[in-house]
């Protein structure tokens, strides 16, 4: 009978009751995976409009301009005749690392960085600070007027100031020589203070938000006991809120980093106004317009741009690495 009941059992499928269950769990295992494996592909799929327009408008120009850094172009006579190209390795490179005129722009701006990027990171830290200080409705309202500035784009905010500065039009002349002061924006002492209030203008918006974004990560209840032991709200943003936003400080100091050694269309449009004070090798960016497109050096110009690249990164590189070790 037990002989008879186990051929029962196992002809009544029992006994291959584990292997249908193992079938059924790698039957729904392979879907999960494949389910899964979808929603990567979908996430990754978001990033595709940024990788192409980044591959297009950034990697492929850096490619070109790296190649095209190799050659050099010279025309036969009186410049008349067809252009030959020759490939002259790193000439244009060793061209531009002993041009006195691109490193005395480079010297210019660098000056001028160390100035204005500590100027605006502290009018941001500061504007963070208050906005978060206030209640949630006042700084909606406050953050978005500041953040108007960044919005506007910066060849029009360039001429909106220039309006402002013009000593017949703008308005800013006639109030100064009311209070019996003399300024001239466009005069060769006051003409890195024109184009330094302008980008701080233009820019603390951004890192402004930057900051008080991350104030709003920071726990509130680090606030109300720093509060009961009687710390004022100077000593808690000195102590608690600018440590816990020092990432966010080093991230908005490169990016204004980068910008300003790269400014040009700032300068540009002031030379305009200003050529005896703005020459056309005034910034790095604009030796390298002049070189490309009054010139008409191309490949020269684009080692130029490959060695500004490579200053911009070096410094940035420097200074992550320094904030790194203050902060550790």
């Amino acid at each position: 009978m037990s002989s008879t009941t186990q051929v029962r059992e196992s002809r009544g499928g029992r006994t291959k009751g584990p292997a249908r269950q193992s079938r059924t769990k790698g039957s729904t295992a392979s879907p999960l995976l494949s389910w899964r494996s979808m929603q990567r592909i979908k996430g990754a799929s978001f990033t595709w409009p940024f990788v192409i327009g980044f591959a297009v408008f950034t990697l492929l120009p850096v490619v070109v301009g790296l190649a095209q850094s190799l050659y050099t172009s010279k025309t036969s006579g009186l410049g008349f005749g067809a252009a030959t190209v020759s490939f002259a390795g790193f000439d244009n490179f060793a061209r531009g690392l002993a041009d006195p005129v691109f490193w005395e722009s480079m010297l210019r701006v660098s000056i001028y960085a160390v100035v204005i990027v500590p100027v605006t990171q502290v009018v941001s830290l500061l504007l963070a600070l208050l906005i978060d200080a206030v209640q949630r409705r006042v700084a909606n309202k406050f953050r978005l007027i500041l953040l108007v500035p960044y919005m506007i784009p910066g060849i029009v905010a360039t001429m909106i100031w220039i309006y402002l500065y013009s000593p017949v039009v703008g308005p800013l002349t006639p109030v100064l020589n009311f209070f019996g002061l003399d300024v001239n924006f466009f005069s060769g002492s006051m003409i890195w203070v024109s184009i330094g209030n302008l980008n701080v203008w233009g820019s603390i918006g951004f890192n402004m938000l930057i900051l008080y974004g991350a104030l709003q990560a920071v726990p509130r209840e680090i606030f109300d006991a720093a509060r009961v032991d009687g710390a004022s709200e100077v000593r808690i943003a000195l102590s608690i809120k600018v440590p816990y936003v020092q990432a966010s400080l080093v991230l908005t100091g490169l990016l204004s980093i980068i910008g300003t050694l790269q400014i040009f269309s700032e300068p540009t449009l002031f030379r305009s106004i200003s050529p005896e004070t703005i020459t056309k090798d005034f910034t790095p960016s604009m030796v390298i317009f002049n070189q490309a497109f009054q010139v008409g050096n191309l490949n020269y110009a684009a080692a130029q741009s490959i060695i500004l690249a490579a200053v911009v990164g070096i410094a940035s590189v420097i200074i992550y690495r320094l904030t790194n070790k203050v902060e550790s």
